[in-house]
């Protein structure tokens, strides 16, 4: 099932979540961005050139507003890192799974179609709830402006993530669309960098420089799985199998960095894999009578 392919992106993004955590320590948010697209952008060239994929695209604008409302969405989340705790901004950017489901059911009935939707729709706000659970994030009165960019990151995604949809349904290969989005990301990272400067490499602990290129491959493999799923899966069923990178996350802090699960955790994590099984078996059963969603 090609939806599947969303557990393979969210397994690469928390080990390049690994990463980022050790480099951070030596490198800031801007420089790694414009290092994970740098190394993405070479690494992609490389792939597409031995997969003798041609750069040259059919639909160039689409592939700027991917690439535009993607940078606007990482770009609202690394503000919300910065302003929020690291819980709530995770939660407020996982919320990009309700939002599609919102605008998948919301545009049936906008366009006045029927949509028989409601059980995977339940799917993905059971596996949000999951995602609170483990989460468990908090907010105070003088947050709020960074609690509305938090938000506004999760909804940018969500418009990417349809985004990539539509490229899909437009024939565009996934390695093609993963390379135009990597080469935007490493022109707002530069642009960052510009603006707060280089950290002298004097300072760069070796850990944190060993970790640059595999940040920037794991974007890429990251990217590339999930651009398959959200272009050849079921929208909302790949929607809920991306709240797997919470779980793939808590197991690595747990055994990587000793921070503990608590049972809450825990029951968050047990809610999440039971709704994308379900959401998984509901999309099963409708698949013979069931046309592929409209985007």
């Amino acid at each position: 099932m090609q939806a599947l392919w969303m557990v393979w992106a969210a397994f690469f993004f928390a080990t390049m979540a690994v990463g980022i955590k050790v480099a951070s320590s030596s490198f800031s948010l801007f420089e790694l961005v414009f290092y994970r697209g740098l190394v993405s952008v070479v690494f992609l060239a490389l792939v597409l050139r031995a997969r003798r994929t041609p750069l040259a695209t059919q639909v160039p604008m689409m592939h700027a507003w991917r690439a535009a409302i993607g940078v606007f969405a990482l770009s609202s989340w690394f503000y919300a890192i910065a302003h929020l705790p690291l819980a709530t901004a995770m939660t407020l950017n996982y919320m990009s799974g309700v939002w599609v489901a919102a605008f998948v059911v919301g545009g049936a009935l906008l366009y006045g179609q029927s949509s028989r939707q409601g059980p995977l729709m339940a799917t993905v706000l059971a596996g949000f709830a999951g995602v609170v659970m483990m989460l468990r994030p908090t907010l105070n009165q003088n947050q709020l402006f960074a609690g509305l960019v938090g938000l506004l990151s999760g909804m940018g995604a969500a418009m990417a993530y349809l985004q990539v949809t539509a490229l899909g349904k437009a024939g565009e290969p996934e390695g093609r669309t993963v390379f135009y989005f990597s080469v935007s990301t490493a022109l707002a990272g530069l642009a960052g960098v510009l603006w707060t400067g280089f950290t002298p490499w004097a300072s760069v602990t070796w850990q944190a420089a060993a970790w640059l290129i595999p940040i920037g491959v794991l974007a890429s493999l990251g990217q590339w799985a999930m651009t398959r799923a959200y272009s050849r899966g079921a929208t909302l069923l790949v929607a809920n199998l991306q709240y797997a990178g919470i779980v793939f996350a808590a197991f690595y802090s747990l055994v990587l960095f000793d921070d503990p699960i608590p049972l809450i955790g825990w029951a968050g994590m047990a809610l999440i894999v039971v709704s994308g099984i379900a959401a998984t078996v509901l999309r099963t059963r409708a698949l013979p009578d069931t046309p592929a969603e409209e985007h």
